[in-house]
């Protein structure tokens, strides 16, 4: 099983990245995934999920009208498309998988964003 997190860079204010996580060793289409942050000194917090087919989306306040989450189905992956970014956005930010029966969940590794001039 894995999950793995890539499309991390350092990126000026105002700028965009899209975050992209792949999925293997497991049927991607029966979990909801997620994306969550982590910055330094601080809790991990949640950033955005999107429901097994799609259907139902949600959003940290702080990131609402800036980050979309999708997902592609046929290709085993989520992404992230992160714009107007501020350097509070960075973070460590992480894909998660959750079984539709809530029984087990998989973690990415991680990739790193920097908003900063």
């Amino acid at each position: 099983v894995q999950l793995v997190e890539s499309g991390g860079a350092l990126v000026q204010p105002g700028g965009s990245l899209r975050l992209s996580c792949t999925a293997s060793g497991f049927t991607f289409n029966d979990y909801h995934m997620s994306w969550y942050r982590q910055a330094p000194e601080k809790e991990r917090e949640l950033v955005a999920g999107i429901s097994s087919g799609g259907g139902i989306i949600r959003y940290a306040d702080t990131v609402k009208g800036r980050f979309f989450i999708s997902r592609d189905n046929a290709k085993d992956t989520v992404y992230l498309q992160m714009n107007m970014l501020k350097p509070e956005d960075t973070a460590v930010y992480y894909c998660k998988a959750v079984h539709t029966s809530g029984s087990h969940d998989y973690w990415g590794q991680g990739t790193q964003v920097t908003v900063s001039s």
